[in-house]
């Protein structure tokens, strides 16, 4: 083999090799290597030199469209990038606004929280408050009642009292007309005066008892207890016997006699 098929078998290797490192790409060389092996097969150098730079160009044009391809698809794949860091950073600012926003969201929820609960204690203790007060007033209401049934019985017995006071009125009244009438009666007759003095004390005097000094007074003095009695007290002079008399008029109620008696006493005292 001459030094030119020496060269174009080697420059036939390396076209081949070349293929053959081009299997990645999904070209398969084995069909040409077995042409060119195929005892049945005669091609010319010539051809092969022809379809090998056809094929060769046709690997070309597939690398450049495939580089194409890789590069537009990088481009696009960093423009998606940056896309995708636009969208990030736009979604990260509007969910940072938005965090803010909950933040302040939550911040003036729990600010409420807190007037509320500041208001219901006040509204609690405002509530204790008026309960204690109704309390106070319906303990006060139930004493004003008791207070008033008790006014309403002082009412009644001061009506019974004085329904009896002036009853005993009337009564003493019409006893001191008798007693004025029997005085008037006894001073004439048996010289006795009667006069009112201290402590609403009736004073009864009599004169023309000692035929000796017929104006000489013989005097003692007469009262109405509490239970509305006849008390005699301040004789003069002195009667041992007027305690007696005292309990008979309280018995009889005859006064007439009562004063009777004392005017013999008193002069039973002289001629004794």
């Amino acid at each position: 083999m001459g030094s030119r098929g020496r060269e174009e078998q080697g420059g036939l290797r390396f076209e081949i090799g070349k293929l053959a490192g081009l299997q990645e790409l999904g070209v398969e060389t084995g069909c040409w290597l077995n042409c060119f092996r195929s005892p049945g097969k005669a091609f010319s150098y010539k051809m092969i030199e022809d379809e090998l730079a056809h094929f060769d160009k046709s690997i070309n044009e597939f690398w450049n469209k495939f580089r194409s391809t890789v590069s537009d698809t990088s481009c696009q794949m960093m423009g998606l990038r940056d896309t995708y860091k636009d969208s990030i950073k736009a979604l990260t600012e509007k969910l940072s606004v938005k965090l803010k926003e909950e933040e302040r969201m939550v911040e003036m929820f729990l600010e409420y929280q807190n007037q509320i609960c500041r208001r219901n204690k006040l509204i609690q203790e405002k509530k204790d408050n008026l309960l204690r007060l109704i309390a106070e007033i319906k303990d006060k209401n139930e004493k004003l009642e008791v207070l008033t049934a008790n006014i309403q019985d002082l009412k009644e017995e001061y009506a019974k009292k004085k329904e009896t006071i002036s009853a005993a009125n009337k009564a003493n009244e019409e006893r001191l007309k008798r007693l004025q009438k029997s005085a008037d009666l006894y001073k004439d007759r048996l010289g006795l005066e009667i006069r009112k003095i201290y402590g609403d004390k009736l004073q009864f005097i009599f004169t023309n008892i000692d035929p000796k000094h017929p104006e000489n007074p013989f005097m003692f003095s007469l009262h109405l207890n509490e239970a509305r009695e006849y008390e005699v007290s301040d004789s003069a002079p002195h009667l041992e016997c007027l305690a007696e008399f005292q309990e008979n008029v309280r018995k009889t109620n005859n006064f007439s006699a009562f004063l009777a008696n004392v005017r013999k006493a008193f002069i039973a005292m002289v001629y004794n």
